[in-house]
């Protein structure tokens, strides 16, 4: 047991708030794409989830306050039993290990409906204290595509100054011209926890801000962990647009808000294939490699389905034969492409 882990275990001992602290054992749960790791705390009569999160590397500030916020306002969000902000540890309530993913991949009438409602409440919060997702935090998101996917992945460092440029400006003006609402930031099926009660838990929020009305639906929908056939995803984002109305909000008609919807998903695919290069690269976790591929196939389409993207169309096409000759990506590049 590392330094970390046994003092996060004495820790939870500490804060225990049952008698049965003398039987505390913690065991590995996860990790997730930050510097946090996840244990199950557990003794024979209760079991919480315990979280390092180092303070040097991790602010846990914003994942108690906005955990409080959320659950008065009746999104099912794991409870802070205990915290000390300054250790960088965490005791929560226990949401067990069923993602909606698991679920998504089996037999299931209509997989999104709860998750869709469970958004709605989430996007009619007030979102106090929220910091708003603006052209800087777009921006920067966006350029870990060069600098990760092109650059560090790929070895290109040249030639997409401009259309990138062009591009994040089209993206970015989108955006910002859609309702603003408090946005999860990673509303997909891996933080989205299927509940023994019949409710669906939410994680990973800490990152909330205020943005665009389409984000959150672009990250369950274009999620970079399962696909699906495009008249379904055109299906259910027509039906949450008329929920969204339902509710009060002004949208536009529906290929308009469709269109809405693909720029978003865009920019967040930009982001997504950096991030993702960054986190085999810089961190070691090759397990998000294999999810490059899906996440380059929804931003290609998306440029090929709206004309003003047409030269970022062309551009990501040549990159089809470098992924195919790439060491790691080649093996997880699908035999129909280039025909996306």
């Amino acid at each position: 047991m590392g330094s970390r882990q046994a003092q996060l275990k004495n820790w939870a001992r500490q804060v225990w708030p049952y008698a049965d602290r003398d039987q505390l054992e913690i065991t590995p749960v996860s990790g997730d794409a930050s510097f946090r790791r996840y244990f199950r705390a557990s003794t024979p009569t209760v079991k919480f989830i315990a979280v390092d999160a180092p303070p040097e590397k991790e602010n846990s500030e914003p994942f108690v306050r906005i955990a409080k916020e959320w659950s008065e306002k009746g999104i099912r969000v794991p409870k802070v039993v205990a915290d000390d902000l300054a250790l960088g540890f965490m005791l929560l309530e226990d949401f067990d290990d069923q993602q909606l993913l698991d679920r998504l991949q089996s037999e299931c009438d209509d997989p999104y409906m709860q998750a869709l409602e469970t958004l709605l409440g989430i996007q009619m919060l007030p979102a106090e204290g929220l910091a708003s997702y603006d052209t800087s935090i777009f921006t920067r998101e966006m350029n870990l595509f060069p600098e990760w996917f092109l650059g560090e992945m790929l070895g290109i460092t040249e030639g997409w100054d401009r259309l990138l440029e062009t591009t994040y400006q089209q993206l970015i003006d989108s955006a910002l011209n859609q309702p603003q609402v408090c946005v999860h930031r990673d509303y997909h099926s891996r933080n989205l926890m299927p509940l023994a009660d019949g409710g669906l838990g939410v994680i990973d929020f800490q990152d909330a801000l205020i943005g665009p009305v389409s984000y959150d639906l672009v990250s369950l929908l274009r999620d970079s962990y399962i696909e699906w056939p495009e008249p379904k995803v055109v299906e259910w984002v027509e039906n949450y647009r008329f929920m969204l109305m339902d509710v009060g909000f002004s949208l536009p008609d529906s290929a308009g808000f469709k269109k809405q919807f693909d720029l978003m998903g865009m920019q967040r695919q930009l982001k997504v294939l950096g991030i993702f290069s960054r986190l085999y690269l810089r961190d070691g976790k090759s397990g998000y490699l294999k999810d490059i591929p899906l996440t380059f196939k929804y931003l290609y389409r998306s440029a090929s389905s709206h004309s003003e993207f047409s030269d970022l169309k062309e551009a990501l096409s040549e990159l089809i034969p470098v992924m195919r000759e790439h060491t790691l990506l080649g093996k997880f590049i699908p035999s129909e492409w280039p025909r996306l």
